[in-house]
This record gives structure tokens, C-alpha cells and sequence, in this order.
């Protein structure tokens, strides 16, 4: 066996290579396409890892080219950006690249939390949205 090849979905590639053209001809290499999705939701590596529980140095590694995450990192990648595992490989192709707000990333680290803060946070929000409202109103009328 070559050790300088890596094996990906039934095709034979060289080592740092990117995906058959069978699977996708447009598609860019995986870690390209990893990091430019990364960087359209806003996320630095490091950012990522947290959300998906990951480290850092795993994001670089898998945007290095090196290889393809395995099936339940790619399951969380996938959900982190908003978009299909299939997209994400490159065998079905985006039709736009979603972009995940800073504020989506908040809301779902809310959603983890305990109910009790869980209803603090949302509580304040509610304060600063009503005042907001108000604000508006006033400037409508006046």
C-alpha cells in the first residue's frame, strides 16, 4: 500500500489532493471549502471548535487538506454552518453560502443553558427590546 495516498469514498486520491471530480467537478478541495464556510458564518477556528466541541488545532488539521473529519464531527460541523454534511463534502452542491449570525451562535449557547438563567437572559432581552419599542414609537410620533 502507498503511504502516500489517502482513500476517500471509494476513490483513490494523492495525499492532499482534493475530492474525484466524480463526486462533485466544481468542488474545491474539502479543507478550502471548510474554511471559506467557516469564515462566511463568521467563525474563527476557534470559535468552531468550541461550538462543536473540538479544539482548534483539529479545525486547522481538517482545513489543511489533510483529511475528512469523522462522521460525527462532520454531522456537527455541518449543523455549526448552518448547512447539509452533503453540502459540506461537496456532493451536493450550495446554492448560497449561509451565513450564521453572531446572535444565532448566542441564542443556541442560551438554549444549553439551565432554565433559571435561561429565563434571566431572556427577561433582559424582553427589557431592552420593550425599550426599544418605546423609543421607536416616540420618534414615530414626535
Amino acid at each position: 500500500m502507498n503511504k502516500n495516498r489517502a482513500y476517500t469514498i471509494g476513490h483513490t486520491v494523492q495525499k492532499g489532493a482534493c475530492m474525484s471530480k466524480k463526486i462533485n467537478e466544481k468542488m474545491s478541495c474539502f479543507g478550502a471549502q471548510l474554511a471559506k464556510l467557516r469564515k462566511a458564518a463568521g467563525y474563527t477556528q476557534t470559535q468552531l471548535a468550541e461550538e462543536i466541541g473540538a479544539t482548534r488545532r483539529m479545525i486547522a488539521y481538517y482545513e489543511s487538506e489533510s483529511q475528512h473529519p469523522p462522521a460525527n464531527m462532520l454531522v456537527d460541523l455541518a449543523k455549526a454552518l448552518n448547512i447539509s454534511a452533503d453540502a459540506l463534502l461537496g456532493i451536493k452542491p450550495l446554492k448560497s453560502i449561509p451565513v450564521s449570525s453572531r446572535l444565532e451562535r448566542r441564542i443556541r449557547q442560551i438554549e444549553k443553558l439551565g432554565p433559571k438563567p435561561r429565563q434571566q437572559i431572556t427577561q433582559l432581552i424582553d427589557t431592552f427590546v420593550e425599550a426599544e419599542q418605546l423609543k421607536q414609537k416616540v420618534n414615530a410620533t414626535g
